[in-house]
């Protein structure tokens, strides 16, 4: 191996671990609580390694977003891949939307609330993003009924997701009731 390759490596492992950190440190105590020094500290590297990745919170904020929206992708994907049916499936995908939500509040916030210099339904909308949609897109473009554009479909649906989790973690919502609402979504919008 070069020692160019080797000190590749090692910045990407300097990446990984800021980004993780960051996540860490956000779900323990709150995106406020992320500061480029904390994090510093926390990886024992100087503020100037730090900013030698990313420009600032609002990069890492972005990281943590991507890296969040693969694993909502690979989570969706999972649950539908083994459900029968169109309802079935949607009902899963509500589940498991909502889930992760609920277990991942920093990252959600990360990829849904904060500022994280990304594109959002544009040209220019990084692939993690865009791969996310279409977890959605695949199982609620089949069930948008006649004349319904899928991807409209779909952005409406989702927002419905994110109001339920963002109202239910808020305490606006109680949480004991979810299930009646995933249910009652699924009767009244998806046409099988």
């Amino acid at each position: 191996m070069s020692v160019q390759e080797r000190k590749e490596r090692e910045r990407a492992s300097r990446e990984r671990l800021i980004v993780a950190t960051a996540r860490e440190l956000a779900e323990q105590k709150g995106w406020d609580a992320v500061t480029t020094r904390q994090l510093a500290e926390r990886i024992e590297y100087s503020q100037p390694v730090l900013y030698s990745h990313f420009r600032g919170k609002r990069e890492i904020i972005g990281a943590v977003a991507l890296e969040g929206a693969a694993e909502m992708a690979a989570a969706l994907r999972a649950v539908t891949s083994a459900a029968d049916g169109p309802r079935v499936r949607v009902t899963a995908l509500a589940r498991a939307y909502l889930d992760f939500a609920e277990r991942n509040p920093a990252v959600y916030d990360a990829m849904f609330q904060l500022d994280g210099g990304l594109a959002f339904a544009r040209e220019d909308t990084p692939e993690p993003l865009k791969d996310a949609f279409a977890a959605l897109l695949e199982n609620l473009g089949e069930v948008a009924g006649d004349g319904v554009h899928p991807a409209l479909f779909t952005e409406t649906f989702w927002a419905a997701l994110h109001g339920l989790a963002t109202l239910t973690r808020a305490r606006r919502l109680p949480p004991e009731d979810t299930e009646r609402r995933v249910e009652l979504l699924v009767d009244r919008l998806v046409v099988v």
